[in-house]
């Protein structure tokens, strides 16, 4: 009888053990535990040691308030324009209401992650490729718009959704290179007509200026000769005024008409 005694002790020993154990939760501070009792949702627990009816007449789920970054799978996606990219994005959100979170929704996570995928297609599907890569902070915003209401009733709060990285074609790679490559060339050359005009321009001022002060161009020469010395060039230009040369014409022309006059008799 003894012995039994013991045994029957000992087991009432473990069974209160294994009940206290199952008892005694500990929530963190970044957690809340929403409590159902007998299947029926109960009052939201808070951080710290709480006890609860064990042998399956309480049931607590801890639900995770931290931010959660999701990282959506690369989507290949066909632009407005008919252009096939591949894209994938990021999304920040945290749970803000966890009861709905566990009543609302099996998987909160899976599907946050699902509702990402299927938007992020949808929405770039209605925007060109060069919408996609010039605003794509206008993308981000209409993408957490969207998202976050279709998240809003499952307690779910979506902060932020960048796209990180699009992927062109190799085709279209090197077709953007070459309209970037003639756009620089076109600036190019319309730099330098630029400067051909400024700089006939500023010669057409100079010659005026000259032409009312003849002495300018004699000045100008002699600076000519000066810039030459200095770099030890041994070659000498020496300018001919057009005046001399216009006499040397009309006297060769001259020449040529009295060798070809007729004689008198």
């Amino acid at each position: 009888m003894g012995i039994f005694a013991l045994i029957v002790l000992g087991i009432i020993v473990l069974v209160v053990l294994i009940g206290l154990s199952s008892a005694i939760r500990i929530i963190n501070e970044y957690e809340r535990g929403v409590l159902f009792r007998l299947g029926r949702l109960m009052t939201l627990k808070g951080p710290g040691l709480r006890l609860i009816i064990p042998f399956g007449i309480d049931r607590l789920v801890k639900i995770d308030l931290r931010t959660v970054t999701l990282e959506v799978p690369p989507q290949e996606v066909i632009t407005l324009d008919n252009v096939t990219v591949k894209v994938n994005a990021v999304i920040y959100f945290l749970v803000v209401n966890p009861n709905s979170a566990v009543t609302k929704v099996a998987n909160y996570i899976n599907a946050t992650s699902q509702i990402a995928q299927t938007t992020l297609r949808s929405v770039l599907g209605q925007s060109t490729l060069d919408e996609l890569l010039a605003n794509r902070e206008k993308i981000n915003t209409r993408l957490q718009q969207i998202i976050d209401e279709q998240t809003e009733p499952w307690g779910i709060k979506v902060s932020t959704v960048e796209i990180k990285d699009v992927e062109l074609p190799q085709t279209m790679q090197r077709a953007m290179a070459k309209q970037a490559e003639a756009e620089r060339e076109k600036r190019a050359k319309i730099i330098h007509a630029e400067g051909e005009f400024a700089a006939a321009k500023q010669l057409t001022e100079a010659a005026t200026v000259i032409a009312q002060q003849p002495s300018a161009l004699q000045l100008r020469y002699l600076q000519t000769l000066t810039e030459i010395g200095v770099e030890r060039n041994t070659v000498i230009v020496f300018p001919m005024p057009i005046d001399m040369m216009q006499q040397l014409i009309e006297l060769r022309d001259a020449k040529g008409r009295g060798s070809t006059a007729p004689a008198k008799t």
